[in-house]
């Protein structure tokens, strides 16, 4: 199963939409890991304010809001030009 990596911080608004839209969408199909920001100097230095951040096996996906085509598409659940959902 795919780890889905997500970088915030505690308080950020962004951060908790994201992750509340992320849950449901991958439910079943990728593990979600949650990681603050502020717990790791090189993190704070590498996101900075620049959070959320969605990352698959380190490459990035998004970050600020939740790319769901570029998400799908990275897990193989989608290609590019597939319609969305309704």
């Amino acid at each position: 199963m795919p780890v889905i990596d997500v970088y915030s911080r505690q308080g950020c608004h962004l951060c908790e939409v994201l992750i509340e839209e992320l849950m449901p969408l991958v439910r079943g199909v990728a593990r979600i890991e949650v990681h603050d920001v502020d717990t790791r100097q090189e993190w704070r230095e590498r996101y900075s304010d620049r959070l959320p951040v969605v990352e698959i096996a380190g490459d990035h996906v998004c970050h600020y809001r939740l790319d769901r085509e570029a998400l799908l598409s990275r897990l193989g659940l989608r290609g590019p030009n597939s319609e969305n959902d309704a």
